[in-house]
């Protein structure tokens, strides 16, 4: 019988689960099966699903962490003793010391598409398998983008947060999007989602990505510097690697036309922060939006969040029911496949997972 445990960590929270195998008669002999999470049943609701819960109790028995606490290192390993694969949420790392003290497991399942803080190698290592999730917070993001472009460009939170204090807010002088530039960083799937938005709210849209040019001839493919020369409304929405750290710098924020808006979704360690908080100190940047920064847990940086040019959100960017959902049965589903002694889709290392064999499952040619 296949163990499963689900170290599934969100927002500050995460929680586990063992689960026993459809067709048990072809793995290993039966053993007990159950369930560990330190998710109240809100942040279980809210941060996984109640439907992929449900679903993952169909093939699962489920039981709740007490602790309160995150598990990570050779405690994660404890915990998952017995277990076959352990599935986690982007907070919940997988580390060597946990796959060094993991002798029983075979697969690790991250619900999430970021494995930054999965260490890859010590999995193959070990001849464990790492999955990761698909982005099923593509409209979720671009939907916040445009809110946060809105509440930028007429002063929407500023005045509410007035009225909120009993205030009348002075009647100010907006921005108009329409007619206005708006350069996107990053031609990926939310930047391919989001400019088809600028266009339908009457932008000119530019884009900048080294590696991928726009099909639509509505869009104009520039380099970075172009972009940042002729927007009026620049969003990042480049990839966070090596090369891309702190791709906003001072010289990227003075190259950019003075006044203008700047919007981050995406990872915090693309924008160096304090030539951010500069440039907002100098009216260079007339408004800064952000849903990332370099706090824990990706967050706003306090220090930028509270300045009042800035309209920060707690990383919420794919926290909507659809968003989550959709990764959740990412892991649902590849759960059952291992369940099933099936290769899980969504594999980063299957060549050198050599313990798929315990579960009756071939690996793929190297």
């Amino acid at each position: 019988m296949v163990s499963l445990v689900m170290a599934y960590r969100s927002f500050g929270r995460s929680w586990q689960a063992r689960h026993p195998p459809r067709y048990a008669a072809s793995l290993s002999p039966p053993s007990p099966s159950f369930g560990h999470s330190s998710h109240t049943p809100d942040a279980l609701a809210n941060y996984y699903g109640e439907r992929a819960l449900a679903a993952l109790r169909q093939v699962a028995e489920v039981r709740l962490n007490d602790t309160g606490r995150h598990l990570a290192g050779r405690e994660l390993a404890e915990a998952a003793a017995g277990c076959e694969a352990i599935v986690s949420y982007r907070q919940s790392p997988g580390e060597a010391e946990t796959f060094r003290h993991a002798p029983d497991l075979v697969a690790f399942l991250r619900c999430a598409v970021d494995i930054r803080n999965v260490d890859v190698a010590a999995a193959s290592e070990a001849g464990i398998l790492v999955t990761r999730a698909t982005p099923g917070f593509i409209p979720s993001v671009a939907e916040l983008v445009l809110g946060q472009m809105v509440d930028l460009a007429r002063g929407v939170s500023e005045a509410a947060a007035a009225y909120h204090r009993g205030e009348v807010p002075p009647a100010r002088m907006g921005r108009q999007l329409a007619g206005s530039t708006l350069g996107i960083i990053g031609y990926g799937a939310i930047g391919r989602y989001l400019a088809p938005l600028g266009l339908a709210l009457g932008m000119r849209v530019l884009v900048a990505d080294p590696h991928a040019a726009p099909e639509d001839a509505r869009l104009v493919h520039v380099p970075l510097e172009r972009l940042l020369a002729e927007s009026d409304v620049v969003v990042c929405l480049a990839v966070a690697t090596a090369e891309t750290e702190n791709l906003l710098d001072a010289a990227a924020f003075a190259r950019m036309k003075r006044g203008a808006l700047f919007l981050n979704p995406s990872r915090g360690n693309l924008v160096e922060e304090a030539a951010l908080l500069a440039a907002l100190e100098s009216g260079q940047i007339g408004g800064a939006a952000m849903d990332v920064g370099r706090a824990p847990d990706q967050m706003p940086s306090p220090d930028l969040a509270k300045h009042p040019k800035v309209v920060a959100t707690p990383h919420i960017g794919g926290l909507t029911p659809q968003a989550i959902e959709h990764q959740a049965f990412d892991t649902v589903r590849q759960v059952t496949a291992l369940a099933e002694a099936r290769l899980p889709e969504h594999a980063v290392n299957a060549a050198a997972a050599t313990r798929l064999a315990r579960l009756g499952i071939a690996l793929p040619p190297a």
